[in-house]
């Protein structure tokens, strides 16, 4: 959507303001003023459908420089609606239906300097004072098809202005002086083909007051047919008129001979018409007595001939022809002019034969076979015509010993030759919109300037030492062109190609390179383009990017595509991938290294391993607990208790424990049972362990295969790293939720609390506080009873009754 609506007033609002804060809220389907920032400097609304200007619609925009409404319907403007607007300096009213002008609207615009008042359907005005108070106003429009009348106060309070335009067709009545008291006027546009056709008397009032010698006077819209139709021009020549122009303007042969006879004398220099259409022969030779020396320009545009086959040559005009210096038959379809006719314009130093429909062939005969015919022509242009020789032109042109500037664009040239004549004073070519794929050595030396935009180029290999400007838009470059070629260059324009990107070396290349035009290219966004661009933006160098950098947009990669460069920020990671991956593994390795030193010191090693080896335990437990429940399995279950020791209680363990359970013993005197007891049988590391084998699982095989896991528990036990180990492990294995029963027997050689049971080792702390365990007896008299217990727990009951 490019309008919505404010919830709170109703009114339409317009989001389309750019960063120079142009707001061009044109077309939208507005029927209201929208909102729009009030940061605005430039509103365009045109062609809406906005009836009304209230006196709030454009409150708050003090800063508006300039405020379109042309092509609206416009009917009411409030008084108060453009009091706002102190800054403004052009407004547009024009193609509405505003009736009547209210000097109100303007009272506070005193920087107003540009006004349209066009094509509203007002009849009158001079009525009251409308632009009283516009000092500063230097360009007024106003009129219609509906203005009949202007009365002598019409431009009451305007001093001076750069252009004036009044259309009056429709004219009816004007007051003499109504228009008088301008000065100075820079220019005139006048549409009064009414009063020229029934009213010639007004016609020939409103010329005298605007017509002054230095004062360019635009006639639009006439018909002339007949002697009395050229009248209004005898004040026009009366107060010496030395720019004349016509548009859009209908004459015949008798009505140029009038004319050519009422302006006899009259220092006249420029005689432009556009838009002509001739309805006679061409014979104007009766005027051949009249004196025109001081025509300097004759321009013709867009030329219609009725009777083109009556139409005669130019061979009789010799009286006109002779002194100009600049001639333009431009958009006329003029095929030739005969070499006889081209050697009258004995003085020209301009010819522009644009748009027509020359041939090679017709070229050389309107050239004379480039005999040097028009030996001080400086300016060439017949661009636009249907020429396929390059070589051909630059023979006719070779002999103009003053030409300076040949335009020879847009036409069908495909081919350069290797080498063609050129005059030695060329210094302006333009061969652009041709149909050229190479350049060659062809082009002159000479050249300052050089146009070559919209061919299909890919390359340009030659040199042009003196050359100041180089115009290769629209081509098919890939680079820039290599800079050593252009010694003195100070002005390159390479839009619209297939450049990528181009850096400071490429810049360096040209000497003096200072004005450079590379935008709207396919820009590949790398770092070192991106960063070397926002440089050049900011002014950094001597280029300077004068086309803006809003021509400068992205095409890859992907995600920046339409971003302008200027406006592009790249990361770290992007701009320098090698430095930051080698920083980041750098990094990552001293982490990494850090990391392993400190698992090294807290032993998490370690405990990786007795994680695999718990979980290893967890598959194997049930297992385990079916050997200890099941009679039969006796056989593989090798020996009664495990025993898990420090290595500085081995004394006690060889000397008390294993000769006191290991080796046979009688029943005690107050035992029941008279029989010897079995003797039990320990496994011990030192002496039951697997050479070779990993602890954990030596640990692990002898706790499967005994019934049993006696610790011996001392301060020893607790500060030995090694059965520290083998206590996780045991805790591990022992104590979780899977394996059942109670197989773990507790000896405590020395009084040791459960507060010196490490934390981590929870559930045989709570073991410690839940179960029954024995303690080494210092005394001597009760050692039998530790023993007696001891061997009862391992056997199960089997000393009792």
């Amino acid at each position: 959507m490019r309008s919505r609506y404010s919830a709170d007033t109703g009114r339409p609002s317009c989001n389309r303001c750019d960063r120079r804060l142009s707001c061009d809220c044109s077309r939208g389907g507005f029927t209201r003023v929208p909102m729009v920032t009030d940061r605005a400097l430039t509103l365009d609304l045109s062609f809406n459908n906005i009836t009304e200007v209230t006196d709030v619609d454009l409150t708050g925009h003090e800063q508006l420089r300039a405020l379109s409404l042309h092509g609206n319907r416009l009917v009411v403007i409030d008084p108060s609606a453009f009091n706002s607007l102190w800054s403004l300096e052009e407004l547009d009213l024009s193609d509405n239906q505003l009736t009547a002008l209210d000097p109100r609207w303007f009272s506070k615009l005193g920087a107003l300097q540009q006004l349209n008042l066009l094509n509203n359907p007002y009849s009158c005005i001079g009525s009251a004072p409308v632009f009283d108070g516009l000092v500063r106003l230097r360009r007024l429009a106003f009129g219609g098809p509906a203005l009949r009348e202007i009365q002598r106060g019409a431009l009451s309070g305007v001093s001076q202005l750069e252009e004036l335009t009044v259309h009056a067709n429709n004219l009816t009545r004007y007051e003499s002086g109504a228009l008088a008291y301008v000065w100075p006027l820079g220019r005139v546009t006048l549409s009064l083909h009414g009063p020229f056709l029934t009213d010639r008397a007004l016609a020939s009032s409103v010329l005298a007051d605007v017509s002054y010698p230095e004062t360019p006077m635009v006639l639009e819209d006439l018909y002339l047919i007949g002697n009395e139709s050229v009248k209004p021009f005898y004040e026009t020549a009366k107060r010496r008129v030395r720019y004349i122009t016509f548009r859009n303007l209908f004459i015949s042969d008798e009505t140029i001979v009038r004319l050519l006879v009422v302006v006899n004398g009259v220092p006249v220099i420029s005689f432009i018409v556009d838009n002509v259409t001739l309805t006679g022969e061409g014979r104007w030779e009766r005027a051949n007595w009249t004196d025109h020396r001081a025509v300097d320009e004759f321009v013709v545009r867009n030329v219609v001939v009725l009777d083109v086959f009556k139409f005669v040559s130019f061979l009789q005009l010799q009286f006109l022809l002779q002194y100009p210096r600049k001639v333009s038959v431009i958009n006329s379809k003029a095929f030739v002019l005969p070499c006889p006719t081209s050697s009258l314009l004995m003085n020209l130093q301009y010819f522009d034969l644009s748009d027509n429909l020359l041939t090679d062939m017709t070229l050389t005969e309107t050239l004379c076979n480039g005999n040097g015919t028009l030996k001080d022509l400086r300016v060439l242009n017949v661009s636009g015509n249907a020429l396929k020789s390059l070589s051909t032109v630059s023979r006719l042109v070779t002999k103009l010993r003053k030409l300076t500037h040949l335009d020879i664009s847009r036409t069908d040239y495909s081919f350069m030759p290797q080498s063609c004549p050129w005059p030695s004073t060329l210094r302006h070519l333009n061969i652009s919109g041709a149909k050229l794929t190479t350049v060659t050595p062809c082009l002159p030396t000479t050249l300052e300037v050089l146009d070559l935009s919209n061919n299909d180029l890919k390359d340009f290999t030659v040199a042009l030492p003196s050359l100041r400007e180089l115009h290769l838009s629209g081509n098919k470059f890939l680079r820039l062109p290599p800079g050593n070629l252009f010694l003195n260059l100070q002005a390159l324009t390479i839009q619209s190609n297939t450049l990528n990107m181009f850096d400071r070396s490429d810049l360096q290349s040209y000497k003096r390179l200072s004005n450079l035009q590379a935008g709207q290219n396919k820009f590949v966004c790398s770092c070192d383009f991106v960063a070397f661009l926002q440089s050049t933006i900011k002014g950094d160098g001597d280029v300077q990017l004068t086309d803006g950098e809003e021509s400068y947009v992205c095409d890859s990669p992907l995600y920046l595509q339409g971003e302008q460069v200027g406006q592009v920020h790249l990361s770290v990671v992007v701009c320098h991938r090698v430095l930051f991956v080698s920083v980041s593994c750098g990094v990552a390795l001293f982490v990494g290294v850090l990391l392993c030193i400190l698992l090294w010191r807290l032993h998490a090693f370690w405990y990786i391993k007795m994680t695999w080896a718990w979980l290893k335990a967890k598959h194997s437990s049930r297992r385990r607990q079916r050997l200890r429940d099941d009679p039969s399995s006796d056989a593989l279950l090798t020996f009664d208790a495990f025993v898990s020791y420090s290595e500085r209680d081995a004394t006690w363990v060889e000397n008390f424990l294993v000769p006191e359970l290991e080796e046979p013993s009688e029943a005690g005197e107050n035992s029941m049972n008279p029989r010897p007891l079995r003797p039990l049988t320990l496994c011990l590391h030192k002496r039951d362990f697997l050479p070779g084998q990993w602890i954990v699982d030596n640990i692990m095989s002898a706790m499967e295969r005994s019934r049993r896991t006696v610790f011996i528990l001392s301060e020893n036990f607790v500060q030995s790293d090694w059965c520290r180990y083998e206590l996780d492990f045991s805790h591990f294995w022992l104590f979780d939720g899977d394996a059942g029963g109670d197989p773990a027997i507790l000896i405590l050689l020395e009084p040791l609390s459960k507060d010196d049971i490490p934390k981590r080792f929870c559930k045989l702390r709570k073991l410690m506080s839940s179960t029954t365990y024995l303690e080494w007896p210092q005394e001597e008299e009760r050692r039998e009873e530790f023993w007696r217990s001891l061997r009862n727990s391992l056997r199960g009951g089997e000393e009792d009754d």
